[in-house]
């Protein structure tokens, strides 16, 4: 195994970095697997990881079109935080958090963790009104959540625009052991310990299609060779209504774009991660200085990992109104992450009507902040044929049944989540 250090990353600048082993092996993918994953980001690295560690359950392919953690757990804003209000989703997302307090000495890899605190602010009596329930309802999962009137926040966050009449800072909603990680680190970390375990991950293997006899899945067809499999789950985020169409399934989702930007590097200035309450704005501080900072999806459905310039003109505006002073940073670079909407806004982590088919999808914005606990959960489902406890409202037949989890109370609408 590669052992990293500070003297080992001086002595390789020396002589050209040709002294790295990789980090997990290449394999060929053989003819059979007890599990196959399609799909090879952060949940579906995790899932292969927890269905090794917690289940004993080795014999496991992770199959990626391109390379892995190349789609949405690399396109996003780093963001990990357990501040959710229903029942449903507040236990999932508290137990997410702990997983993610003990994932770097789980892993044994550096994924950056970074517990800064989160701070929701608010700009109306109503909105305070709404930020109290939450705070109130995450102290009773047991996470942590403190109110901050205008002072509270001021002291904090000295270089808000508090003068503004248009939305006014009334307070904000703190959320100390929220932060960010690093997503990239989070992929390699998992993929290394998955390999570790005896996992096989197969790059540059896209599924074409998703072998079903009498009613139970028996493998995959893919561009490197057909693979036989007892069980087979799809988990490909913004492709999931595609893959999951090879096996004749239509998934209650749509795909939308969802922009990311980052800054040049500056001195810290930013210690927390901040969410504008008037508008759909986030922003933190990367270790490398950059301003990491997002905002709404662009509101078409659309497969492109690219965005629009209107929209990013609208982040631009949300976050000159929050802190002009970000008009003085220059913008490096914007990414697109394809985001899987459902139509209450919370994920689906269950089985299918064919046996032995698992499907996770709908994490909408919130995918990367589920990591951990979504490996975790659909690895136990999986294993055990039940769903684990934190996860068992995300059933794909609640938007059949009305039984929904609309944690932001906008309907059931997919662009409005």
């Amino acid at each position: 195994m590669m052992r990293y250090s500070g003297f080992r990353v001086f002595t390789q600048g020396l002589t050209g970095n040709t002294g790295w082993r990789a980090a997990w092996r290449k394999p060929a993918p053989k003819p059979e697997y007890d599990v196959v994953i399609i799909g090879g980001g952060g949940h579906g690295l995790a899932t292969a990881w927890y269905l090794a560690k917690n289940h004993g359950i080795t014999n496991v392919a992770v199959l990626e079109k391109g390379y892995l953690g190349s789609g949405n757990i690399g396109r996003n804003t780093t963001i990990v935080r357990a501040n959710y209000f229903l029942p449903g989703n507040s236990e999932f997302y508290s137990h997410s958090l702990k997983l993610w307090e003990g994932l770097e000495r789980d892993l044994n890899y550096n994924v950056m963790h970074s517990q800064r605190g989160l701070i929701n602010l608010f700009h109306s009596d109503g909105q305070r009104d709404a930020f109290v329930r939450r705070g109130n309802a995450m102290l009773a999962q047991g996470d942590d959540a403190v109110l901050l009137d205008r002072e509270g926040v001021r002291r904090m966050l000295p270089y808000l625009d508090f003068g503004q009449a248009r939305f006014p800072i009334y307070g904000g909603l703190y959320h100390p052991r929220g932060g960010t990680a690093r997503h990239d680190a989070v992929a390699w970390g998992y993929a290394r310990a998955a390999d570790q375990r005896g996992v096989d991950l197969i790059e540059n293997c896209e599924v074409t299609g998703i072998d079903v006899e009498n009613g139970r899945v028996t493998g995959v067809q893919t561009t490197r060779g057909m693979i036989r499999a007892k069980k087979v789950a799809m988990v490909t985020a913004g492709r999931s209504g595609q893959v999951a169409a090879l096996a004749g399934m239509r998934l209650p989702i749509e795909s939308h774009v969802l922009q990311a930007f980052v800054t040049e590097g500056l001195k810290p200035v930013i210690d927390h991660v901040i969410s504008f309450g008037m508008g759909h704005f986030y922003i933190s501080q990367s270790d490398k200085g950059g301003l990491v900072f997002g905002g709404d999806l662009d509101f078409y459905a659309s497969y492109a990992a690219r965005g629009n310039l209107p929209m990013v003109e609208h982040v631009m505006e949300a976050g000159m109104t929050l802190m002009p002073m970000i008009g003085r940073a220059k913008v490096l670079r914007s990414w697109g992450g394809i985001m899987d909407m459902s139509p209450d806004g919370s994920p689906i982590i269950d089985s299918t009507g064919i046996e032995g088919l698992y499907l996770n999808c709908g994490w909408n914005y919130g995918g990367f902040k589920a990591v951990p606990a979504s490996g975790w959960a659909l690895a136990h489902l999986i294993a055990t044929g039940q769903p684990h406890e934190t996860a068992a409202r995300f059933r794909l037949d609640r938007f059949a049944t009305g039984h929904l989890l609309d944690e932001e109370g906008t309907g059931s609408q997919h662009n409005l989540h």
